[in-house]
């Protein structure tokens, strides 16, 4: 029985619901509707679904006074208080009771199949909740008779804690000239020197005579070779020469000299 002090809460109302008297079952095969005298109900009233702590009751009342007629409670569902048929979705059996204890099995049935589920989802919602309140009072249970976690100091244990030890200071990356971050060069690497002036791809064709007549010509870079004869009688400089007075004199020609260039 729901505990006193409890208040009771509406689940369903349903205005129309007839009432039948069913024969008694002679197999386990379930219920039947169509055994039933569905064209005369032996009464028709409203049915009314309330819950009072985690029992609900199913009451039939009348429809003009609101006096009872039978109530069903139910502490389950599905079970034996509220049963289906096999045939048919709009009707059921129920269990009533009444103030002495003393039960009895009659059919219900509704006009409108919404009707009829309206009445199922009522009582699935209802013990949904309380399957929810049981797990909800268990777990608490045994999260208090459970043990409990310890997580202070035994006598004599101590800890140490490193503060600012440990931690390793980035060295600071050399900078480039001018600022721009350049990388130095890597470990083991050699620059090479800059070419020195003997190696050039240039020719030069030493000078065979005085310096009034010498020509010093450099060669293209494809190093390509030419000779070139030079002669006391031409004038290479055109209109930019000296005057011949002002010219030092000829040396004289070495007599071997040679005017091909050795390679």
């Amino acid at each position: 029985m729901a505990a006193e002090g409890e208040y009771e809460s509406i689940l369903c109302v349903k205005p129309d619901v007839n009432v039948y008297r069913i024969p008694p079952r002679a197999t386990n095969r379930g219920y039947r509707a169509a055994d039933w005298k569905l064209d005369a109900p032996d009464w028709s009233g409203r049915m009314r679904i309330t819950a009072k702590g985690k029992v609900a009751f199913i009451k039939l009342e009348d429809k003009v006074s609101g006096e009872l007629f039978a109530q069903a409670p139910v502490h389950e569902y599905p079970g034996i208080a509220v049963e289906t048929v096999s045939d048919s979705s709009r009707y059921f059996v129920l269990r009533i009771q009444d103030d002495n204890g003393r039960s009895a099995f009659i059919g219900v049935g509704f006009g409108d199949r919404g009707d009829a589920f309206d009445f199922n989802v009522a009582l699935q919602d209802h013990f949904k909740w309380v399957k929810q309140e049981n797990e909800i009072s268990k777990n608490a249970q045994l999260g208090d008779s459970g043990p409990k976690l310890d997580l202070g100091f035994k006598e004599g244990q101590t800890i140490t804690l490193n503060i600012g030890q440990g931690k390793k200071r980035d060295k600071p990356r050399p900078q480039g000239t001018g600022g721009f971050g350049l990388l130095p060069p890597p470990p083991g690497g050699k620059i090479a020197p800059p070419p020195s002036s003997g190696s050039s791809n240039h020719n030069t064709v030493p000078q065979t005579g005085g310096t009034a007549t010498a020509c010093l010509l450099e060669l293209d870079s494809s190093n390509s070779n030419t000779v070139v004869q030079s002669s006391p009688s031409s004038d290479l400089w055109g209109d930019f020469s000296a005057p011949a007075s002002s010219l030092p004199p000829a040396a004289p020609r070495p007599q071997n000299s040679t005017n091909w260039i050795q390679f």
